[in-house]
């Protein structure tokens, strides 16, 4: 089983592909071999989601209120 080449994509995507090597798996029908690839993947697509909530965590901290109840974005590291 080839390695799927792992792109840039959105939150939901890479959790879906998650998803689909979980179940995988959990299924039992991969060769050794071919589990093994699964989980480098699995592993791979874990660690860039975790990157993308890390930044839109951050992000969000970044979000606050003026006076005027307005939501305003700093560019600081205050949050």
């Amino acid at each position: 089983m080839a390695a799927k080449k792992i792109t840039k994509d959105t939150l939901e995507n890479s959790l879906k592909r998650l998803e689909e090597i979980v179940e995988k798996l959990e299924n039992g029908d991969a060769s050794l071999d071919d589990a093994m690839v699964l989980y480098e993947e699995g592993i791979q697509i874990s660690k860039g989601c975790a990157e993308k909530l890390k930044a839109a965590e951050l992000k969000i901290k970044k979000l606050s209120k003026d006076v005027d109840g307005q939501f305003t974005f700093s560019e600081s590291d205050e949050a």
